[in-house]
């Protein structure tokens, strides 16, 4: 049996491990079952964003009369060339990373499914494998509800979604997630007639008024069936039938000739067979660890979305990151991983970015915040950008001044919001944010337009608190 330094299982976050610690003279064994890169590059984050640009240039177009160009514009969308071109770009990136394993003599690559057989061995494609440390980075796949009858169809998941070279005339989307409005959209712009169904309301996780401003532009481009339970999903002769009650207790049936299925991921931890090791799950299915990312067998560490705390790529690099500073190159673990501020963004048109808590999560914990909005068109940008949708949310705490959350709906929102996550890293209060020199016109000024009106918010909690002290101390003189 091949013993080996480290194991990692998983090659999208596991990359910031790999090839590090080799070369460093570590004997590294990289376990991946699918393409390597993982579903970040493969079936993820890029190629779902190389897609949506297209979407995005064809939103633009289509808003080209309200800035009183006229066009007679006809689009044609080549679809098959499109997701063809993406589809080898991601090929090309994924089939790079081999060759790079290859010039490092202290790699073994492995392509299959691991599955522990003992604590700190491993079985792969027959072969067993021991570790004297091993980073399990499996990361998450789609999960399917249990809809009758889904089972027997031909459904999408974003995985086929990102494939298909087919676009479909009416597409069906399950879902109203970041996953399921993302491609719903791509979709949507590129030419299908697209439907969203759903259990409750779109982004749902989100800040409540930001997913009541998405909801209510989205509306306008897409059919939103809200509040209804699925009852069977059909398919015949090329033809989907979504058998749905709404809350009304009405029954309804759409149809379509593709159906997406986003309605959330699953642990991919299940695939391990954990069972004969110490390693313990939670009651979703997902790896816990330590304040150290070690599970509860020594010298097993896991990081990235299988843990189930924060599902995003850049913070399985965080992660992984964190792991090889302090177990790989340092060889201790001597301080426990401190997240700082995790932000998000959904890339859609209204596009979304947000981080730290949201104004539902603050008033639920009994928080004392200042909040301040301030809409796109109240600012010189936003008047350029013709805009009459989108705000910036900030959340002060109202003792120390500093930013507890902030979110943001509109153009460039993703980008936007980097300025709040600089400033909550480096703990700047409200003041040193008014005291922050903005280039104007340009489009972070919707947020700072949002900070003035949270100072002002400051201001006039004080001015009534003093007025009160006054009339205090003056009755009690008196």
């Amino acid at each position: 049996m091949k013993a080996f330094d480290i194991i990692v299982i998983g090659s999208g976050g596991g990359s910031k491990i790999t090839r590090p610690a080799a070369k460093l003279g570590y004997s590294v064994a990289i376990i991946e079952k699918d393409a390597l890169g993982g579903p970040c590059l493969n079936r993820g984050c890029i190629p779902s964003k190389m897609l949506i640009h297209p979407a995005d240039v064809l939103s633009e177009l289509k808003e080209l009369s309200k800035f009183d160009i006229d066009m007679d514009l006809a689009f044609t969308v080549n679809f098959k060339q499109l997701v063809s071109r993406v589809s080898a770009t991601i090929d090309a990136d994924s089939a790079q990373i081999k060759p790079m394993y290859d010039k490092i003599d202290n790699i073994t690559y492995y392509c299959g499914e691991a599955r522990f057989v003992a604590p700190k061995v491993l079985e792969v494609n027959g072969e067993k494998i021991s570790g004297q440390k091993i980073y399990i980075s499996v990361g998450v796949r789609p999960s399917i509800p249990a809809i009758p009858g889904l089972v027997d169809t031909p459904y999408w998941t974003s995985t086929e979604a990102l494939r298909n070279t087919v676009l479909p005339k009416r597409l069906l989307v399950i879902g109203g997630g970041y996953i399921a409005v993302e491609l719903g959209y791509m979709y949507g712009m590129l030419g299908s007639q697209v439907e969203f169904l759903l259990r409750s309301r779109l982004i749902r996780f989100e800040d409540s008024d930001v997913s009541a401003e998405f909801t209510r532009v989205f509306s306008q481009r897409f059919q939103i069936h809200s509040d209804i339970t699925i009852q069977q999903v059909s398919y015949c002769d090329n033809e989907f039938k979504v058998l749905y009650q709404d809350s009304g207790g009405n029954q309804i049936e759409r149809v379509a000739d593709q159906l997406l299925v986003a309605t959330g991921v699953d642990s991919n931890a299940d695939t391990l067979n954990l069972d004969v090791t110490g390693v313990q799950l939670d009651d979703r299915g997902y790896i816990k660890v330590n304040d150290y990312l070690e599970t509860a067998e020594s010298g097993i560490y896991a990081f990235g979305d299988v843990l189930g705390r924060h599902l995003f790529r850049h913070t399985a690099n965080y992660e992984g990151e964190y792991l090889y500073k302090q177990l790989v190159r340092a060889s201790n673990q001597s301080v426990p991983i401190q997240y700082p501020p995790i932000p998000h963004a959904i890339f859609t048109n209204p596009q979304v970015g947000g981080v730290g808590k949201t104004e539902d999560e603050l008033i639920a914990e009994n928080v004392d915040y200042v909040k301040g909005v301030n809409y796109y068109k109240n600012s010189a940008m936003g008047m350029a950008l013709l805009s009459d949708e989108g705000f910036a949310k900030v959340l002060f705490d109202r003792q120390s001044r500093q930013l507890l959350g902030v979110h943001i709906i509109g153009k460039e929102a993703a980008n936007m919001v980097h300025m709040a996550i600089a400033f909550m890293k480096m703990g700047a209060t409200i003041d040193d944010m008014m005291d922050t020199i903005f280039i104007h016109p340009a489009i972070n000024e919707i947020f700072r337009n949002a900070i003035r009106k949270a100072f002002g918010a400051f201001n006039r909690v004080m001015g009534s608190v003093a007025k009160c002290l006054i009339f205090t101390i003056f009755t009690f003189v008196m």
